[in-house]
């Protein structure tokens, strides 16, 4: 799945003051990216707000990107949920005609064990209408997927085929690398370590940070998979603090503070998301003058 290495980026869903869904400013988004080097872009994950969308809105989302980015770029879907016979119905019933892949999340709240987050997505990949990129993310899902978990869904089901890998922590990321088949894809999904995970075998990011300053972290994960180390790290050290910035206040009010600094869009989010602080947007605007 060459496809999805590189930089993914995580889609924001913009809105307009009245939290309506803002199609232009979503088209602004896409162009933007597959503009400034993005290699594919993910669609309805945990940044694009989902857990407050409607279905119908989650379908105009879905049409928008689909439409703006008129197969430039790869497309990964999320269709992830702690309830796994819902998931198996949203599989069953999205038209993923456009995709290449989908993202699925650990399931979140109920903390199952290892046996049942391997049981849960064993059911996904034996329904799966496209390959699986597994999701981990123990900060938003309150259960860590473990390296030895990953490693035999990976050799028990050939469409599970990356995960992307948030726990922060990389000797578990480097065990994953390890561990898993050759060409199965461990995606970095915390921005800060992507550059090192990269470095130690990784296929790449997923990020948010990306999609807000497309050139330069396309530019840095390309010279990462290309072993060009020194060069990497300059452009990393050089986003690093717009990283902290914007997930100082949380996901994706951050991000959205740079699209309007940037003039892409307004920073509107919905409850029980609030928008950044006067204090932090201060911060995002003068690195971004700087940048």
């Amino acid at each position: 799945m060459k496809e999805l290495i590189g930089t993914g980026v995580a889609l924001i869903t913009p809105f307009k003051e009245d939290f309506s869904v803002d199609v232009e400013g979503l088209k602004k988004v896409v162009n933007y990216n597959i503009d400034n080097g993005t290699n594919y872009l993910v669609v309805l994950g945990t940044t694009a707000e989902n857990a407050t969308l409607t279905e119908a809105e989650k379908q105009v989302v879905i049409d928008t990107i689909v439409e703006t980015n008129n197969g430039k770029l790869p497309l990964v879907l999320g269709i992830g949920g702690n309830n796994t016979a819902a998931v198996l119905e949203e599989m069953k019933t999205r038209d993923v005609s456009a995709f290449t892949a989908i993202l699925s999340v650990s399931p979140a709240y109920n903390k199952p064990t290892q046996e049942g987050i391997y049981n849960h997505f064993a059911a996904i990949a034996k329904e799966a209408p496209l390959p699986i990129v597994l999701y981990n993310v123990p900060g938003r899902t309150a259960s860590n997927m473990l390296p030895e978990t990953v490693i035999q869904l990976a050799k028990d089901f050939k469409n599970i085929i990356g995960i992307k890998e948030a726990a922060g922590d990389l000797v578990q990321a480097m065990r994953m690398i390890d561990g898993t088949p050759d060409g199965f894809l461990v995606i970095s999904g915390d921005d800060m370590i992507a550059l090192p995970m990269t470095l130690a075998g990784g296929a790449g990011v997923i990020s948010v940070i990306g999609e807000g300053f497309p050139k330069e972290f396309s530019t840095m994960i390309r010279l990462g998979l290309d072993r060009k180390v020194n060069e990497a790290y300059k452009i990393h050290y050089k986003i690093a603090p717009a990283i902290d910035y914007i997930f100082a206040e949380g996901n994706p009010a951050g991000i959205k503070a740079v699209f309007k600094k940037l003039g892409i869009c307004n920073d509107t989010v919905r409850l029980p998301l609030v928008k950044a602080s006067g204090y932090l947007q201060n911060k995002i605007a003068s690195f971004i003058d700087e940048l």
